[in-house]
Formats: structure tokens, C-alpha cells, sequence
């Protein structure tokens, strides 16, 4: 029987012929393997790739089925397509709010740049002649008389109290000269209360002098200097001169009644430049009012 042959037995070529068998075994198994889950290809393969007992014609690789690896592609390229599509779809969402939320706020702006006009306070909105107190013999004394002022309308009276005096501007009445009754009086904004312990009042929102338009005086007749005590003595062609700061207005005067406290029609606008002189009437007794009308000379 023959002696078995150990490693160190073995010589150089054989063991060379021993490994590349080994090899080859295990490559094949490895193909074997590929073969059977469809992962192998057949090629020409170079002759530094050839093993001894192979075809030259035929090698196999490991390397994916290339039906395969087309599938995985074609469903990445489905998945990126899917994805660029959403981000187009994002991108011109983004954009058309952007040109909404700009548009609204540009109207917003225009909207805010725009004020409204102001126009000047009706004088129709009075429902009380200016100037009513009590008599200064009275009980209580001199003091705003709201008994003159119908119940329902008093709150609207109060609202219009309370509204801002004009900023003084250079073609606003200053002064007033009726020469026939000897006046001589300052002119100021308003025809409240405190106002006419100042002067002669000019209602808010009534014309300046030389307007065509009519400017609304009113003061005292009998209290605060009683500076038109006597304007019932005024006769049609009495001069009525109203100054600004830079310029000096001449009235004719044209009418003179006596009126309820109520008649506020006398204080309405007009097309012709006039000047409606105001005050209480009679004299220590002030239950009505006494009206002048004068005319702006050409």
C-alpha cells in the first residue's frame, strides 16, 4: 500500500496544479450560484482572464442581469420624473401666492395713500343759533341757557361743542369794525361758551372774509363786554369791516330780523360773499335772537 503524501512531499508545480483545482471548484460553485438567481452574463474574455480547462469563447461574470438592472433604472428614473414634476408643481404655487400677497399689498398701499376729502362742517348741522345764555339777573345767573335746545338734540349739540378749533391762518378774520354802533372787537375761531367771553365768534366751517360765501359772527349782547348790545340800531348802508392779517373786507348792511333760537337757516351757505351778524335779543331778557345780513362791497 503507498505511503500518503503529505504537503512537504508535494512539489512546487504540483502544488500549484492543487490550487488553481481549488480555484476553480470554488469559482465555479460561485457561478453556479449566480447562474441560478439570473445574475451572470456570457462574454469574450481576454486571454489573461481564460482558466485552464475553459472555453476561450465563454466566461462568466458577476454582474446583474442587465434586464434587471434596466428595471431598477427605468423605476429610479420614474421616481426622480415623479419628483421634479412635484417641484415644478410647488415652485409655481409659490410663485403665483408671491404675486398675490404682492398685488394685495400694493392696494393696500394705494389704499393708504389716498386720503379722503375733507370737507368743511355744514352749518345747517347747528340745531341752535350760537350765543344763548341766561339773562344776567336770572337766578342762577349767566350761564349756557340748554333750555333753548329741544331735548332729543341736546347730545348732538354737546358732540358739536367738542369739536377742534381751526389752526389760525392769514386769510381768517382777526378783527371787526362796525363804525355806525361803535365796535371795535377781536375775531376769534369758534362760537362756544369760552370763546365768546373772548370776542366776536366766528362759527366753524362759515366763510372767511371776502369769500363768496357766508361768514356766521356772533357775541354777547348784554354780558362779556356786551359787544353787540346795540346791533338793532344797524340800518341798511352801514358799513360792517372785517380784517384779516393782511387784508381789510367791507359789508353794506342789508337786513336786520329777530328770529327763534331754533332758525338756523340764517347760518346756511350762499353763493353771494356775505356776513350774518348774531346775537341774543332783547337786551336782559335773551329768549331770542337778532339777526344782520350785510353784503360784500365789489
Amino acid at each position: 500500500m503507498a505511503r500518503r503524501r503529505t504537503i512537504d512531499d508535494l512539489s512546487v508545480a504540483e502544488l500549484r496544479r492543487l490550487l488553481v483545482e481549488k480555484e476553480r471548484k470554488e469559482r465555479e460553485a460561485r457561478i453556479n450560484h449566480f447562474r441560478e438567481t439570473g445574475r451572470v452574463v456570457r462574454v469574450n474574455a481576454p486571454e489573461p482572464y481564460l482558466d485552464a480547462g475553459r472555453s476561450e469563447d465563454e466566461i462568466f461574470l458577476e454582474e446583474e442581469n442587465p434586464k434587471t438592472k434596466k428595471t431598477r433604472n427605468s423605476g429610479l428614473d420614474r421616481f426622480l420624473f415623479v419628483i421634479e414634476i412635484m417641484a415644478v408643481i410647488a415652485l409655481g404655487f409659490v410663485l403665483y401666492n408671491g404675486v398675490n400677497v404682492l398685488r394685495n399689498l400694493n392696494q393696500e398701499v394705494a389704499q393708504a395713500i389716498i386720503q379722503p376729502t375733507i370737507e368743511p362742517t355744514p352749518l345747517i348741522t347747528a340745531v341752535i343759533l350760537p350765543s344763548g345764555h341766561t339773562p344776567p339777573n336770572s337766578p342762577g345767573g349767566v350761564q349756557p341757557n340748554d333750555a333753548e335746545i329741544p331735548e332729543h338734540l341736546r347730545p348732538l349739540v354737546q358732540s358739536l361743542a367738542n369739536l377742534p378749533l381751526p389752526t389760525s391762518g392769514p386769510n381768517q378774520a382777526v378783527r371787526i369794525q362796525i363804525p355806525a354802533i361803535e365796535v371795535d372787537a377781536p375775531v376769534v375761531q369758534g362760537d362756544g361758551w369760552e370763546q365768546l367771553k373772548k370776542g366776536v365768534g366766528q362759527h366753524i366751517g362759515s366763510a372767511n372774509p371776502g369769500e363768496p360765501d357766508n361768514m356766521v359772527l356772533s357775541a354777547h349782547n348784554d354780558v362779556f363786554g356786551e359787544i353787540f348790545r346795540n346791533l338793532d340800531k344797524l340800518k341798511p348802508g352801514d358799513s360792517v369791516v372785517i380784517y384779516t392779517s393782511q387784508q381789510a373786507f367791507t359789508y353794506t348792511v342789508e337786513s336786520t330780523m329777530i328770529v327763534e333760537p331754533t332758525q338756523v337757516e340764517v347760518m346756511a351757505p350762499t353763493s353771494d360773499g356775505v356776513v350774518t351778524l348774531i346775537s341774543c335779543y332783547p337786551y336782559m331778557v335773551s329768549n331770542k335772537r337778532i339777526v344782520v345780513i350785510a353784503s360784500l362791497e365789489q
